[in-house]
């Protein structure tokens, strides 16, 4: 006897729900997105890039600069043929010795831009940017503990230098990071990437 229309010949009634259901078995549809590739795992990992590359440079300048006052504060050291100078030299401006007497000041711009990138981190998606801020915030942050700890008072600390190349003023790690951070925020933003890993 042939089956009624729309009757399987099975016998079996379809499956409640799935009559007429395109991807059935799936929520809404479509396949779930994978716990890893969302927003805010992305968002989450982007951000632990970026503290982790401020620790450590926060870290390796902390350090250079306890064992250069330890042990540099009346010497100092040439390598690589008179090319590179270790020594202790004392900082009351801005990076790089420039800016003298305004101590104070530069204490106040170091707040701001931590207070900026912290901020702004909730928006990053690109790896690139991430460790860009990283480096500023590293560099930033240890430079301002000079200034907030050091003589000859908070907030109007001298910064502790140590690296010497002819021509150049005497820096330190912080600065170079905060040197590596503005360098590649240039490149990144003229490759047209912006925070949330788009391109233009």
């Amino acid at each position: 006897m042939q089956a009624a229309r729309g009757t399987p010949l099975t016998g079996r009634a379809p499956a409640a729900g799935s009559q007429g259901a395109p991807g059935a078995g799936t929520s809404g549809g479509s396949a779930a997105q994978p716990a890893a590739n969302r927003p805010g795992a992305q968002r989450r990992r982007r951000i632990g890039v970026l503290l982790a590359v401020a620790v450590l440079v926060l870290a390796l300048d902390i350090t250079s600069k306890l064992i250069v006052v330890a042990n540099l504060s009346d010497r100092h050291i040439r390598l690589l043929g008179g090319f590179l100078t270790l020594r202790e030299s004392r900082n009351p401006g801005a990076a790089f010795s420039l800016g003298t007497g305004e101590t104070v000041l530069y204490s106040l711009i170091a707040i701001t831009v931590i207070v900026v990138i912290l901020r702004t981190s909730r928006r990053i998606r690109s790896v690139g940017w991430a460790v860009t801020l990283g480096l500023l915030l590293g560099g930033a942050t240890g430079n301002l503990i000079d200034r907030i700890f050091r003589s000859p008072g908070p907030f109007r600390g001298w910064v502790v230098d140590w690296i010497q190349v002819p021509h150049w003023p005497v820096f330190n790690l912080a600065d170079s990071a905060i040197v590596c951070g503005g360098i590649l925020a240039v490149l990144l933003s003229a490759r047209g990437i912006h925070l949330d890993g788009g391109r233009e």
